[in-house]
Formats: structure tokens, sequence, C-alpha cells
């Protein structure tokens, strides 16, 4: 049995990424099935390369990461041509998307079979049976497409510390070493599963049900020493949902990579990080921790219980969290959804009052703002969204729309509970804010050019009046001004 394993475009604007979720596959297929991988982010044809390489190559089975965005607008016609070109072909989709939406994807005639959550071990489950011609149906972690879509229960998350390492010799490593603001030469790596938390807006729930497994420290930091010396890195991001769950473990790994003077970033939640004691907060920033992504969400204690975050979850936090990180020079990165249920004027207003206090307390703090979308997860905010209209879309047909592209991006305005003038709002908040305040992940921008944008916002900022912000709409385009979330993590 031949496959390839197929990684859809991100953006045509960023650098690649490594295409961890197919290295682990691959991982789990080593000495097992002949597989390659074929990135989409490297590829001009990519429908060309791939009815290519099946045709050359005898392909039986094409495996596809899925992320909602760029990724599902660009794999779906894709898979409909190749399916028309060759029948046989069996496509099977995984990840983020397809996990949560395992139903639509399999309603498509394209898609054969979808593995949903942590799927490394599921995929060769399944890939075992077809080879065997056994019958697949009592997988766990399998999604279905006969008689009519159905999903089993989701399998037992791995053991990362079982699991094989990632086989790096099966992608031209060299083409995914980017430069961040952290280090010229950068990569990233995935060391955990899961997030032990229950947030009702976040999706990672749905898939994890609030478990958290990691590498050890150890495993960890041999990773990272291996691609920095191999690849002659000097910054590295953690993609995990929550590097940072375990103080102890955390500490390990720093004191185990601070000869190797490298940058890091990774993200956390702010009360658990709130928990280390000084001396770990010394141990990071002495290691090369640089940034770390947290999710403030609101400025709204309220809002914040609405959404699930833990009772030790508060707007007073966030300003500790940003004072301290202060104190050590690691800058936060600070996430902030808006527009959230029952009341979006009220809850974008105060949130975005709130941002302007955590500036006060941390001018260098990076501020990422979101419209509140829903995901399908039983609470509060969802049930309220339903209430209010809101539905996911039947098909990928729809999915790929340009209005729910929009959705998938976490910009969209037509919700049932988001009218323009709202979006408006919160848009010239935005333009204004990140002219007063330009984001340090944006490398082009010149310290001239910072100069000029917070003069030019200045007046704007202090007097809070954000309406008609043309002048600096058009200096932020004439130096093709990245916002924090496209232009760092």
């Amino acid at each position: 049995m031949n496959l390839v394993l197929y990684n859809p475009p991100s953006s045509a604007n960023m650098k690649p990424v490594l295409p961890m979720s197919l290295l682990a596959l691959g991982a789990v297929l080593e000495g097992h099935y002949d597989y390659q991988i074929i990135d989409g982010n490297l590829e001009d044809q990519p429908v060309g390369k791939l009815s290519e390489t099946i045709r050359q190559h005898e392909i039986d089975i094409l495996a596809c990461t899925v992320m909602p965005g760029p990724q599902l607008s660009h794999i779906a016609p894709l898979c409909k041509a190749l399916k028309q070109r060759h029948p046989h072909l069996k496509i099977i989709w995984g990840g983020y998307f397809p996990t949560q939406h395992w139903d639509v994807c399999l309603r498509a005639p394209y898609v054969d079979y979808v593995v949903r959550g942590h799927g490394e071990l599921v995929f060769k489950e399944l890939l075992d049976c077809l080879s065997n011609r056994k019958n697949p149906d009592t997988i766990a972690g399998l999604a279905l497409k006969t008689p009519d879509p159905s999903t089993n229960p989701l399998a037992a998350i791995p053991d990362p510390d079982k699991m094989p390492e990632f086989p790096y010799h099966r992608v031209p490593m060299k083409n995914y070493v980017r430069p961040t603001f952290m280090g010229s030469r950068t990569l990233p790596h995935h060391s955990s599963y899961g997030c032990p938390f229950l947030c009702n807006f976040c999706a990672v729930v749905n898939m994890v049900n609030g478990r958290w497994l990691a590498q050890s420290a150890e495993r960890t930091a041999n990773t990272v020493r291996y691609l920095t010396k191999s690849l002659c890195l000097n910054a590295i991001e953690f993609y995990d949902n929550n590097f940072f769950t375990q103080e102890a473990r955390v500490v390990e790994f720093a004191e185990r990579i601070k000869d190797l003077n490298l940058k890091w970033w990774g993200e956390a939640r702010i009360d658990t990080m709130l928990k280390f004691s000084e001396r770990t907060w010394r141990t990071l920033a002495a290691a090369g921790l640089r940034m770390v992504f947290l999710g403030a969400e609101s400025g709204s204690d309220a809002t914040l219980k609405r959404m699930d975050k833990g009772g030790t979850a508060t707007a007073a936090k966030t300003l500790e969290i940003a004072a301290k990180m202060k104190r050590y020079g690691i800058v936060p990165e600070l996430s902030f959804v808006l527009g959230n249920p029952p009341d979006p004027e009220a809850d974008s207003r105060e949130t975005m009052a709130f941002i302007r206090k955590v500036k006060k307390v941390n001018a260098a703090a990076e501020i990422i703002m979101y419209f509140y979308t829903p995901v399908p997860l039983s609470g509060e905010l969802y049930d309220q969204a339903r209430a209010d209209g809101f539905q996911f879309p039947q098909t990928l047909e729809e999915w790929i729309s340009p209005h729910w592209q929009e959705f998938t991006q976490r910009r969209s305005v037509t919700m049932p509970w988001v009218h323009d003038p709202l979006r408006k709002k919160m848009l010239e908040f935005e333009r204004v804010l990140n002219a007063f305040y330009p984001t340090s992940t944006d490398m082009k921008l010149t310290r001239t050019k910072r100069a000029a944008l917070k003069t030019a916002s200045a007046w704007r900022y202090h007097l809070r009046i954000y309406r008609g912000a043309l002048e600096l709409r058009a200096l932020q385009k004439w130096f093709t001004y990245q916002r924090p979330e496209t232009s760092g993590f």
C-alpha cells in the first residue's frame, strides 16, 4: 500500500511552517508503509504534482491534514479534482477541522474517512485494516461514511513520551527555517497534547476533554538541542496548546537548554504562570524565554465566568501578569475575544477600555483581538449563539465561501449578534492601537516607521478619537503593517 501525506498551503504571505502533524503520522508509519510527504506550501502546482505522484507511484491513499481557513479552501476543490481523476484513490482527512465537523466532511463524495482527535495511531490502525481487507468500522477515533456519516468515540490520547521521534529526514528541513523577531533562524516544536482546562469557547476541549500529556523535559530539550545544532537555530516556537502547564517540567527544560543561547516562545494560562515562583521566572528569563501567548480573553470578569475560564481567571490577573513579565523582560502576547453575547456592544466597550489599562501597565504587551465565534461545544456562550440564530454550514462548499472563510479567521461580522457599527468600532480602535503601539513582531517596521506611526496616532489615542483614522490607514498600508496575529505566531 502506497501513501501520500499532504499538507495544504496555509498562507501565500508566510514562509512555510514545518508540517509537524504529518511528521507525527510518518513517525508511526516508518518501517511499516511506503509513504511520502508533500507540502503544498512548497509546490507551485500542487494538483499537478499530486496527480503525477499518484499515477507514477500507484498511490492508494491520500491523507490530508486540514485546518479551517486557507487550508480548507484549498483542500476541498483539490480532493474533488483528484477523486475525479483517480476514482480508486481513498482520501482520508484528519486534523482540527475534520475533528470538529466530521459529518460535513463525510457528506462530500471525495472524502472517504475522517480521523478525529490525536490520530497517529488511529490512522495506522485504519491502514492496517485496509491493507488486510478487514472492517475498520469499530476503530476508536474514526468517522465513517456508511450508511450515514457516523463517528466512533475518540481514541485515548497517546503518551507523547512513547511516540517515536519525527522522521525529519522525510522533509527538506532547511526550507522551514525562518526569521522571526526572536531570531534569524527559527523552527517550531510540539512537545505536549491537550490542555487541562475546559473553557467553553475553545475547540481543544472537544478533542481532549481536559487532558494534558507531555514529553519529558529531557526529551523535549534533547530534540531542541538536536534541531539547534543540526540547523544552526537561534530561536524555537512551541506550538503546544499549553506549554507551561507543569512548573517543574518547564524549569527543568529551561535549565537543560540555557547553554544554547536560544530565544523561545510558547502558550500558557495566566493564572498558571502567576503561581510560578520568582526563582522559576528568573530561570525562564535566563534561559531565553522571549514571549508567551496568553488568553486574556476579556476585560470583564462576568464574561470570563461565562467562558468557564475557571474561578482564578480575572481581569486583575491579566494586569498582574503584564506587570510581572515587564519586570523579567518577557513579552506577553495577549488575545482578547470581543463581541461576546448576550450584550456584545457592552462586552466590546469594556474590553477595549481594559486593553488601554494593559498597555499602561506594560507598553510592550502584544494585543490580539478577535470577534467571538462559536465552537461546536455546549456551554452558555454557544447556547446563546444558537438561540440568536447561529448554525454551522452543512456542506464543505458553504464552508469555503467567502463569508465562512472570514468566520474561520475570527474576523466575521455576520453572526446574528454582531452588527456593522460594532465591527467598525473594533477595527477603528485596533487601527489606532496598532499605530500608537506598533507590534514588535513585524520585522519590516524600522525605527523611523514606528516613530511615524506613533506620532501620527498619539493625539487620537490620548483623546480616544478612533473614528475616521484615514491617515493611519494610509500609513499602515504604505508600511505594509502586519497585525501581530499575522506577523507573529
